[in-house]
């Protein structure tokens, strides 16, 4: 599969909505480690599984300096239920639109039981202080997947 970002290109750029209507844009983190992760759906199972892993580890980010943001296609009452069922320690934004998710390639064809559909595509990036693609991870599996973010930011920043 060819790559689908040059690394240290810069990040696609965003402004959305978070769970209190708030505008969360690329610039507030500047200066700033940010993990920026697309979710198909709030209080699926898989995605249920993976913000709670982010919210377990948001600690261990942040002793790190860096921060998470969750992005999907739900509303912003959607994600403050979900934040309030699970009690997340995550920031997550609404792309009703699309937009941003397209922007990142995390929309595209995917297949579930041998039929093939669009949808939103989990994946993970990590972007610099200075708003570059540092690493990116495409196409993940929930279950883990924060531990293994964590982990490879680590090595990373050499911590």
């Amino acid at each position: 599969m060819a790559d689908l970002f040059e690394i240290n290109s810069p990040a696609p750029t965003f402004s959305l909505p978070d769970s209190q209507g708030k505008i969360i844009s690329n610039e507030d983190y500047l200066g700033k480690w940010l993990i920026l992760y697309f979710y198909p759906k709030d209080d699926t199972p898989g995605c249920s599984l993976e913000a709670n892993d982010f919210s377990r580890l948001v600690g261990d980010f942040k002793d790190l300096g860096v921060e998470i943001v969750g992005v999907s296609k739900d509303s912003t009452q959607s994600h403050c239920n979900f934040i309030e069922k699970h009690k997340l320690k995550i920031n997550l934004l609404s792309d009703l639109d699309l937009q941003v998710i397209k922007s990142y390639k995390a929309w595209g064809i995917k297949k579930n039981y041998g039929k093939e559909y669009e949808g939103l595509i989990r994946s993970t990036f990590l972007i610099n202080p200075q708003g570059k693609l540092t690493k990116y991870w495409s196409n993940v599996r929930a279950k883990g997947h924060a531990d293994r973010v964590l982990k490879e930011v680590k090595k990373l920043l050499d911590k």
